[in-house]
Parts: structure tokens; C-alpha cells; sequence
């Protein structure tokens, strides 16, 4: 199994049929889910699945809310702000990944993130630290 970092191809084709919807203060609710190194997912994942999901102390399945999500553009890029990084307190968990999906679209699968290797708390806060919010970096963006 691989966990390969990737926008999955179905959010690229949902977005022409306004699937999501990333409005702030009227928009969907946006998730994100650990997963194991034992889960398989990349860009043809197309949903939130709890097979191979993280466990722990402190971790949820179904993973936490993303807040603050805020469409921004920068030139000739258009980029989503996800602030503050997704954090688990007081958490026990391994994960090796992770999936950003839109519970309010029967859950379906916008990126699959890859930590590089496990990453643990025990006893502490887990966080997903994502980039710098901008035309370059950020986790999603269009060209």
C-alpha cells in the first residue's frame, strides 16, 4: 500500500460542476482524515473511507474540521487557505498520511496528503502543518 500526495482527479472534474463549494461564511464543511502507512491512497482516491484510518487516543474517525477556509488569488493563481494547521490535543496517534475531503458532499475526496513517514503524538498534540497559504505553496491551487 502507498500513500501518494496528489489532488485527486475527481475534485478536479467536481469543481466544473460546482460539487464544493469553499465560500467561508455559507460554504461546505471541509475534513481531514489520518490515515496509516498500510492505507492506499493518491490522486484516484475518490472518498472519505475509514479503511486503514488512523487510531488513538484523542483522534475521531472522520478526522477534524479544516476552519477558516478562504479562497484567495494571487496573480494568475487561484489558492485555499486552510488556518489554523488541523490539530489533534492531548492525542496518542501514528499517521502517514492524510485525506482533505468535503463531508457535505457525500464526502468526497478533494487531497490526499503524504507526511514523508509516520508521524506520532503520544500524550500531546498532533498536527498537520500546512504550508505557506500562497501562489506557490499551497496544498491547493490552480494554474
Amino acid at each position: 500500500m502507498a500513500i501518494t500526495q496528489a489532488v485527486c482527479t475527481s475534485f478536479k472534474q467536481e469543481l466544473l460542476t460546482a460539487t464544493h463549494d469553499f465560500t467561508a461564511s455559507t460554504g461546505h464543511t471541509f475534513k481531514i482524515a489520518l490515515y496509516t502507512s498500510t492505507a492506499a491512497l493518491d490522486a484516484t482516491t475518490t472518498a472519505y473511507s475509514a479503511t486503514n484510518e488512523a487510531s488513538g487516543t484523542g483522534y475521531t474517525a472522520g478526522g477534524v474540521n479544516l476552519t477558516n477556509v478562504t479562497p484567495v488569488s494571487s496573480g494568475i493563481t487561484a489558492y485555499i487557505d486552510f488556518t489554523p494547521d488541523p490539530s489533534w490535543p492531548s492525542s496518542t496517534i501514528t499517521a502517514r498520511g492524510a485525506l482533505i475531503y468535503n463531508s457535505s458532499a457525500s464526502n468526497k475526496a478533494v487531497a490526499v496528503l503524504d507526511l514523508g513517514s509516520d508521524a506520532s503524538s503520544s500524550n500531546g498534540t498532533f498536527t498537520v502543518q500546512m504550508p505557506t497559504a500562497d501562489a506557490t505553496n499551497s496544498i491547493i491551487r490552480l494554474q
